[in-house]
């Protein structure tokens, strides 16, 4: 019996070849110097921040060079995968504008390179598994766990390297006739990769961030096709699928860096050219002093669905994310401030050699410069849409008069120096509540009184700002007026004269400013108090200064 034999036995009904596949799945017609990247999530989970990192170095590789960027759907693992996670990872990438050239979703496939789900690809492996067993590359194994169990406690207590290698690869020395009868007296079987590498001995390899390595040959006599289902395991089938769909650059965390040497070691078996390697740094957070890899388990910010129930537009998570790809983003960005993400070259080199930080009081600040920027009418769309699905509260004040919302939201919009306190959508109820009476109201609430404080001065002041100077005419005629008030009350109208004589005063306009501001709205600090006034009306604002005095 030779190894074709074995290979038929396995594979009984795989007559395509390795060569029936190259036609099938030919090079791509692409300009010279274009990528073709991947996105290859496992659907065993939510989508979180490393996956889109990594996505995201996809998109903008692929789009610098005029390449492709393809999903693929890794699906192998049928254990461990969790109902709709495929369709989260299409929603998020959809939501932040990475949508692929080529997926299959929902029964439509887009591209030639498909299928593109792993466990639709199930002949194309045993095709490639049955090659590598006709050429002496692969084998079956017939171990079962506790064997195997046994094997590593043995290698523990040797206090060697563990795993399947060398003289513990006994089913490597299986004779085809012996390998033979035992799959057919019908025992469980995997199918393993045969190394020929020798772990003492170095082989060179470039990474595309880190430069050149140099990493032990494997020796590890890899599981490639399991035995539930003869599915592949994930070693295996990117190697396949990677070189069908001519992916020419892999991104992926440097914790699969010590998985390299397996991979290319599978690629030479095949005398494929292996694609070019980009191992991400992994993404951190800081915690006190120190600095931690950010957990899926522990961090909330490690779901995508966090920013999204927390209204960040989705620019801002992807300017967030560019900041920590390349380290000379926010240089460019700041020089290129009408230019979109894609303009933007990416380099591997200039990636971070240790940890990549993200920090969410960025994301904050970035978050707000790009809300800053929105029209009030853009505003309005994005966090009514955001509202629809995450807050029935906010969609209410909004549907209850748009017109209105938009005015609010419009202070200090339209100026050279656009207000900033808007870093998701979140936000906007609590910074707006008080322009309802409704709310305003019926919502327990604190008056942040400052320098002024005694009741009956606060109320000597709405009264007299009330009976003689509110007028919301126009702004200068307003904030004179407010001067002419303080002058009659014995406050300082001019801060200057204030700050000469402080003495001589019972405090000053900015003091009788802040009493106007919370009387009116309970808080200390808010925007423009004139467009929130002429907003209010002046019906309203006697309301709420006579109801104050009231409860005084």
């Amino acid at each position: 019996m030779t190894n074709k034999d074995l290979a038929n036995l396995i594979f009984p009904n795989i007559t395509k070849t390795i060569e029936d596949y190259e036609k099938e799945y030919p090079k791509r017609n692409l300009p010279e110097g274009a990528i073709v990247s991947r996105f290859a999530p496992s659907p065993t989970g939510f989508m979180h921040l490393g996956g889109l990192f990594q996505a995201l170095i996809d998109y903008v590789i692929a789009k610098n060079s005029n390449g492709v960027f393809y999903l693929r759907n890794e699906d192998t693992d049928k254990s461990r995968e969790v109902e709709g996670a495929v369709e989260l990872i299409m929603h998020v990438l959809n939501h932040y504008g990475l949508t692929p050239d080529e997926y299959e979703f929902d029964s439509k496939t887009i591209g030639n390179y498909g299928p593109y789900i792993q466990s639709e690809r199930k002949e194309i492996y045993h095709a490639f598994i049955k090659h590598l067993i006709e050429i002496g590359r692969a084998y079956p194994c017939f171990c079962d766990k506790n064997e195997l169990d046994l094997m590593r406690d043995n290698q523990e207590t040797m206090k060697i390297r563990t795993g399947y290698h060398g003289r513990f690869a006994r089913c490597s020395r299986l004779t085809v006739d012996e390998a033979i009868q035992k799959i057919k007296n019908g025992e469980k079987y995997v199918i393993r990769f045969r190394s020929n590498g020798n772990f003492d001995n170095k082989f060179e390899f470039d990474d595309l961030r880190q430069g050149k390595l140099y990493l032990n040959e494997n020796d590890i006599d890899e599981v490639i096709m399991k035995s539930e289902n003869m599915l592949p395991t994930y070693h295996f089938a990117h190697i396949v699928d990677d070189h069908l769909m001519r992916t020419t650059h892999v991104v992926r965390g440097e914790d699969w860096l010590p998985s390299a040497p397996k991979h290319i070691q599978m690629f030479e078996a095949f005398g494929f050219e292996a694609p070019k390697y980009i191992h991400t740094p992994l993404i951190m957070k800081k915690e006190g002093e120190s600095l931690r890899k950010i957990s899926k388990r522990k961090d909330p910010e490690a779901r995508m669905s966090y920013y999204e129930e927390l209204g960040y537009p989705a620019l801002a998570v992807i300017e967030s994310l560019m900041t920590i790809i390349n380290s000379n983003y926010e240089e460019w960005h700041t020089a290129n401030p009408d230019k979109k993400f894609t303009d933007f070259t990416f380099s591997a080199d200039k990636m971070s050699t240790s940890g990549a930080l993200y920090d969410l009081m960025k994301l904050d600040d970035i978050s707000k410069n790009i809300i800053s920027k929105m029209t009030k009418d853009e505003l309005y769309k994005e966090s009514l849409n955001w509202s629809i699905t995450y807050s029935e509260s906010l969609k209410n004040i909004i549907e209850k008069d748009p017109e209105y919302y938009k005015n609010i939201i419009n202070i200090e919009r339209v100026q050279e120096k656009p207000r900033k306190d808007i870093s998701k959508y979140s936000d906007i109820e609590n910074l707006i509540w008080y322009m309802y009476d409704d709310i305003f109201y019926n919502k327990e609430k604190t008056y942040e009184w400052k320098k002024i404080t005694d009741k009956k001065e606060i109320s000597k002041i709405l009264s007299t700002y009330m009976n003689k100077y509110i007028d919301l005419s126009d702004k200068e005629v307003w904030f004179n007026n407010i001067k002419l008030m303080c002058d009659e009350l014995g406050y300082a109208s001019n801060m200057k004269e204030y700050k000469k004589n402080p003495e001589n005063f019972k405090g000053n306009v900015a003091d009788v400013s802040t009493v106007l501001r919370v009387a009116l709205t309970s808080k200390s600090m808010t925007p423009d108090l004139y467009e929130i006034m002429s907003l209010i009306g002046i019906e309203k604002i006697k309301e709420r200064y006579n109801k104050i005095r009231e409860e005084f």
